[in-house]
C-alpha cells in the first residue's frame, strides 16, 4: 500500500479539513436537539480515520509486516518511553482491535493480557522488540490508563471509541427504519454495568494463570511456559489474549479493513503452513457470532456493548470512583435550582445512566455514563446540564423550545 502524500503535508489537510467540518456544523445546523449528536458523529469518523487506521498519524510505508501494511509499531514517537522501548503504541482506553492496525495506538485491554501472557519475559513477539520487562510494561499501561481516564474519562467512550461509533450507526439504521428502541430494566441494566468488572477480573486472572510459569516460577496450567524462540508461541499459542478469543470487534475491524483494501486479507488467509492457518487467531466462529448476538442487541438496544464493555468499565473505575472521582477532569454537572425533574435527560441517554435525573445535582457522572452529552442537548433548560473540563463549561444546556 503506498502514498502519494507525505505525512508532513497529509496531517496539516486533514486538521483544515476536520476544524472546517467541526465548524461548518456548529453553525449551519438548525436542529438544536441533533447538533451534538452531529458534532459527536463527525469527531468519531475523523477519530477512526486518523488513529484507528493509522492513514493521518504515520509514519507511513514501512517496511515491517509488508500484508499488513503501514506500520510504525517500534517507530512510534512514543517508542523510548522512560529510555525503554515499548513499541506497540500508546495505550488507550477504547475498544480497538490491535491485530488489524497496530499502527498509532493500541486497546488497553489487549496490552494488559498479552504482556501477562506471553510477552512477560520475552523479548521479541509480533513483529516487535521490547527492552522492557513485563513488569515495567505493565506499569506504562496503567499509568497511561489512569491518566487517561483522570483527563478524559468516559469522554473517549462516547466520543472516540471505534466500535461505539458502529453501535451509533446501527441506531442510525434503526432510526432510519422507523423503529423504535427498547429499554431494559433498571435492575437488568445494573448487572449489566456489573459484568463489565467480572468479565475484566476473569480475563486477568486467566492470563496470570497463564503466565504463572514466567512470573511465578511455577505452571499453575501444564504447557503455558512459552518455549522455542522468542515470540514463537506467543504468535500462535491458542491461550494468548483470552478475552480476544471472543472480541467481537476483532473480526470486525479485519472483515472492515481487508474490505476496504486496507489490509491484505491474504495475511490471514495464505500465510505460514497454508490456507486460512492464521483465520482462526482473528476470524472465528466464536468471536463472529459474538460480532452478530452484539450487532443485533445494538439495533435493538442503544449502545449496548458499553453495558458489559469490561474496557469501559476500567475506564469507569479509574474516573467515576473514590479517589479517582475526586480528581477527573472532565465531569457532567447538574444545576439544580435550574432541573425541573422532566425526565427528557433519562429517557434520553443511549446507556440507560439515571445519576443524571435522579441526583439533585453536582457532579452525576457516574460509571455508566459515556459523555456523550445527549442528555445535555435534549435538555431544555438554561445551564441546567454542563459537560465541563476542569470546571470550565465546554457544553451547556440551550432552550431549545424558543
Amino acid at each position: 500500500m503506498s502514498w502519494e502524500l507525505p505525512s508532513h503535508i497529509m496531517l496539516p489537510i486533514f486538521a483544515v479539513i476536520a476544524l472546517a467540518g467541526i465548524y461548518l456544523i456548529i453553525k449551519l445546523s438548525t436542529n438544536k436537539t441533533r447538533k451534538i449528536s452531529r458534532l459527536r458523529f463527525f469527531i468519531q469518523v475523523i477519530s477512526l480515520v486518523a488513529i484507528f487506521m493509522g492513514l493521518i498519524l504515520g509514519p507511513f510505508n514501512l517496511p515491517q509486516w509488508q500484508p499488513i501494511g503501514p506500520s510504525p509499531r517500534s517507530l512510534l514517537l512514543g517508542t523510548d518511553f522512560l529510555s525503554n522501548e515499548f513499541p506497540d503504541g500508546f495505550t488507550f482506553p477504547v475498544f480497538a482491535c490491535y491485530y488489524s492496525h497496530g499502527r498509532t495506538v493500541t486497546c488497553a485491554l489487549w496490552q494488559l493480557q498479552a504482556y501477562l501472557f506471553p510477552y512477560w519475559d520475552y523479548s521479541n513477539g509480533y513483529d516487535a522488540i521490547y527492552s522492557t520487562s513485563g513488569l515495567e510494561k505493565i506499569g506504562i499501561v496503567v499509568v497511561s490508563l489512569l491518566i487517561a481516564s483522570i483527563v478524559l474519562g468516559k469522554f473517549f467512550c462516547g466520543w472516540i471509541c471505534p466500535f461505539g461509533l458502529y453501535m451509533d450507526i446501527l441506531s442510525q439504521i434503526r432510526i432510519f427504519a422507523r423503529l423504535r428502541h427498547l429499554q431494559l430494566s433498571e435492575k437488568t441494566n445494573t448487572k449489566l454495568a456489573q459484568s463489565r468488572y467480572l468479565i475484566l477480573v476473569v480475563v486477568l486472572l486467566l492470563s496470570v494463570i497463564f503466565a504463572s510459569g514466567a512470573i511465578f516460577g511455577t505452571e499453575l496450567i501444564a504447557g503455558t511456559t512459552p518455549a522455542g524462540p522468542a515470540g514463537q508461541t506467543g504468535f500462535g499459542g491458542s491461550l494468548n489474549q483470552p478475552f480476544c478469543l471472543v472480541c467481537p470487534m476483532r473480526p470486525l475491524c479485519v472483515l472492515v479493513e481487508s474490505g476496504l483494501g486496507l489490509i491484505n486479507f491474504e495475511h490471514i488467509s495464505k500465510i505460514f503452513y497454508g490456507p486460512y492457518w492464521m483465520a482462526g487467531y482473528y476470524i472465528t466462529s466464536i468471536n463472529l457470532t459474538i460480532l452478530i448476538i452484539v450487532t443485533v442487541l445494538s439495533l435493538v438496544y442503544r449502545r449496548f456493548w458499553c453495558r458489559i464493555c469490561p474496557l469501559g468499565g476500567l475506564t469507569a473505575l479509574l474516573s467515576t470512583f473514590t479517589p479517582f472521582k475526586q480528581i477527573a477532569m472532565t465531569r457532567l454537572k447538574k444545576n439544580p435550582t435550574k432541573c425541573t425533574k422532566c425526565g427528557i435527560c433519562k429517557r434520553a441517554c443511549p446507556t440507560q445512566a439515571t445519576a443524571v435525573y435522579e441526583k439533585k445535582g453536582g457532579d452525576v457522572t457516574e460509571s455508566r455514563c459515556i459523555l456523550c452529552a445527549r442528555c445535555i442537548e435534549v435538555c431544555p433548560y438554561d445551564d441546567a446540564i454542563k459537560l465541563t473540563f476542569l470546571d470550565v463549561p465546554i457544553i451547556k444546556s440551550r432552550n431549545w423550545l424558543e
